[in-house]
């Protein structure tokens, strides 16, 4: 009997192989540049090392992650890329919320973002610059965080039907442990705060000294896909222009709303 064989088709055929691919996959993309160890992805994926080890080279294999030399960490490799490239001819958002976003940018003076959902982490799609001297960049585009970690992932959050967004919560307690601002009970206490205002409100959570506001951006089904951020120094940052800061949101989330449902059926 060819053992060898036996092992491959048994894990050519395992239901769970592709979940725990794509696991992978995702942790990599949130760790961006810097890359992560073997012993990381194994533990964040909660994976025995000769598995993860096992997948990454499969990954490796096919172009999709690509480990350095130096330091033999692990990264996304270049079909991650240009997979990419080719998935945002059909789903970049960027291109109905750009001129939206610009215009905003350029009305606030301060930065804006533009974040997606992807499963439980939120991505940052898109940033405008406003006029401001003083810029604050809190996000690189491309970067990923968990849901509920900056303003844009804890608008998107709290838009999430409920049953949903328990499950979410327990994922993101259990998963993220060493961000305070995950554990269940301040988590819940700015969810809780994020509904009843109508915005999101995030103080030194990611970076000292500096206040972002968010809005989640509902689809046709009022499901949250995106959010759109604010960040400045706290300087900037007045209980009034918070305020005014957030009707300026919702009504640019709305204008979004439409435009992207003008977008997708054209697709």
């Amino acid at each position: 009997m060819n053992t060898r064989s036996t092992r491959t088709n048994t894990e050519t055929s395992d239901p769970g192989s592709i979940e725990r691919t794509m696991e992978l996959l995702r942790l990599l993309a949130t760790a961006g540049r810097q890359g992560l160890a073997l012993t990381q992805v194994s533990e964040a994926a909660k994976l025995p090392h000769s598995t993860t080890h096992r997948l990454l080279h499969r990954l490796i294999a096919q172009r999709m992650v690509v480990q350095r030399e130096s330091n033999k960490r692990y990264m996304l490799g270049p079909l991650s890329f240009e997979l990419g490239l080719a998935a945002s001819q059909i789903y970049d958002l960027r291109e109905p919320c750009r001129p939206i976003l610009m215009r905003l940018a350029e009305e606030i003076g301060d930065t804006v973002y533009l974040t997606v959902r992807s499963g439980n982490e939120s991505v940052c799609e898109d940033r405008f610059e406003g006029p401001s001297t003083i810029r604050v960049i809190t996000l690189e585009v491309g970067s990923r965080r968990p849901l509920g970690l900056g303003a844009g992932g804890l608008a998107i959050l709290a838009a999430i039907p409920a049953e949903e967004r328990e499950h979410t919560i327990a994922y993101l307690v259990d998963r993220h442990r060493t961000h305070k601002s995950l554990h269940e009970k301040p988590l819940r206490t700015a969810i809780e705060a994020c509904q009843r205002r109508g915005y999101s409100l995030i103080r030194s959570q990611v970076t000292l000294g500096t206040t972002a506001v968010g809005v989640a951006i509902l689809d046709t089904l009022d499901n949250p896909v995106a959010a759109i951020s604010v960040a400045a120094v706290d300087s900037r940052m007045s209980e009034t222009r918070i305020e005014l800061l957030s009707h300026q949101l919702q009504t640019t989330a709305s204008s979004i709303r439409d435009a992207l449902h003008s977008f997708s059926s054209q697709l």
